[in-house]
């Protein structure tokens, strides 16, 4: 088939976990339940920790920002898998399949991102409990987690804008429920090397640097736990 200009002529269908009809009522039970518990599980962390003046440092503050994260991040891909199954539909339109990249890209970073920085959260509060309060200091975690965020927007930005260069055919099957970006590069008419470089580089720099700084953090912390002499005083640092 001729390759268009992915220019809004171009549609995807998101073929979905299954294509067995009797199997759809089960997979939107199974999806509207995980979704409905993600999101109250972490709406009720965010009320807690909002509501609770004894919940208000750091740890808790990186935490409710990571449930509005993972509520987002839900919210791109299964509201959207719910209602085509609810209408028998797979489609969804050049945009939306755009913007769902997007917001996904940026949650997923997101939440690598907060979790590093509650690694570190961690690391100070147990390797140097004495000067906690000052190296967590207020400024510092909103600057941590507004690092965090706007690494994510330009990482996503980047990654959706260099999708906006590629050509479509007119219908794009996509063997998933959500618009996943490297199986929407791989279905490209044109080149894609370019894409494939800029993919690969994000992964290693907002994939690997965070899963090594979280690894280097908890090594710490259990080496220091391991230095302590006292059972009540490694008791003492496994609850913190």
């Amino acid at each position: 088939m001729e390759a268009d200009n992915a220019t809004g002529i171009s549609e995807f269908l998101l073929l979905g976990l299954s294509g067995e009809p009797e199997l759809q009522p089960i997979i939107f039970g199974l999806f509207l339940c995980m979704y409905l518990i993600t999101v109250l599980g972490n709406l009720l962390i965010i009320l807690a920790v909002s509501s609770d003046s004894h919940l208000h440092t750091p740890m808790y503050f990186f935490l409710a920002t990571l449930s509005i994260a993972d509520i987002c991040f839900t919210s791109t891909t299964i509201p959207k898998m719910l209602w085509n199954i609810q209408t028998q539909s797979q489609v969804i339109t050049y945009a939306g399949c755009l913007t769902q990249m997007y917001f996904f890209l940026i949650f997923g970073d997101c939440d690598d991102l907060l979790l590093t920085v509650m690694a570190y959260d961690r690391f100070v509060a147990i390797c140097h409990p004495l000067h906690y309060t000052v190296i967590m200091n207020p400024r510092l975690c909103g600057l941590l987690v507004l690092v965090s965020w706007v690494i994510s927007v330009l990482n996503s930005l980047l990654q959706s804008l260099m999708v906006l260069r590629l050509s479509f055919r007119a219908k794009v099957e996509i063997p998933h429920f959500f618009c996943e970006f490297n199986q929407v590069v791989g279905q490209a008419c044109s080149d894609t090397f370019l894409n494939d470089m800029v993919m690969y580089f994000g992964i290693v720099l907002l994939g690997g640097a965070p899963l090594a700084g979280i690894l280097y953090s908890y090594s710490k912390i259990v080496s220091s736990i391991r230095r302590i002499s006292s059972a009540q005083g490694k008791y003492k640092a496994f609850s913190t």
